[in-house]
């Protein structure tokens, strides 16, 4: 699921589990959710939604026509598609928090159990935290050899860093909460 048509095809499949849609609604949809505005066109949408039809993830239905203009293909979820579906959302490997996948996983982890959602979370943190190590000690070494643009991107990348991992901590200390049985055994008043 690491590469890039796997994380649209993820997209659309989670977008049809919510309605059917034509073509065009689907690229606003994961323009909008996804922030792909410049890089989602239709020349990567339209391959991806013939293959998912070939496998059998999806159907597509031509609708009404509307005045002067041809019908939109409206695609639905197929039952295979579902299931792909529900499949790919269970894995918890290191794709699952590749920079690339993490935000479309994450969107859509309310169909997600929870166990899975901690190790993705959980995954996605030290993830995160290599990275943190990496920028100090880039910054460590270069600090005297590079520009002050150069040393405030390579900050702006630490503390963005940063930043998510303190997110992450919440959300895990969240789902933590969560998953934790009521205590029963309340003492004594």
């Amino acid at each position: 699921m690491g590469n890039r048509s796997g994380v649209l095809e993820l997209a659309v499949l989670g977008l049809l589990h919510e309605a059917p849609m034509h073509g065009y609604e689907l690229r606003k949809r994961v323009n909008a959710q996804f922030g792909w505005g410049r890089v989602l066109s239709f020349g990567s949408l339209y391959p991806c939604l013939k293959a998912m039809l070939r496998n059998g993830l999806i159907t597509a239905d031509p609708g009404t026509p509307g005045t002067g203009r041809r019908p939109k293909i409206v695609y639905t979820i197929t039952a295979d598609g579902k299931d792909h579906f529900a499949h790919a959302m269970h894995d918890a490997g290191p794709s699952a928090w590749e920079d690339d996948t993490f935000g479309v996983r994450f969107s859509f982890f309310g169909r997600t159990d929870p166990a899975t959602r901690l190790r993705i979370l959980e995954g996605r943190r030290a993830r995160m935290e290599e990275r943190l190590a990496n920028f100090r000690a880039a910054m460590t070494r270069t600090a005297e050899r590079v520009d002050a643009y150069t040393l405030e991107l390579q900050r702006h990348g630490l503390e963005s860093a940063e930043r998510e991992v303190r997110w992450l901590n919440e959300l895990i200390d969240g789902e933590r909460r969560q998953q934790r049985p009521p205590d029963l055994h309340q003492p004594p008043n």
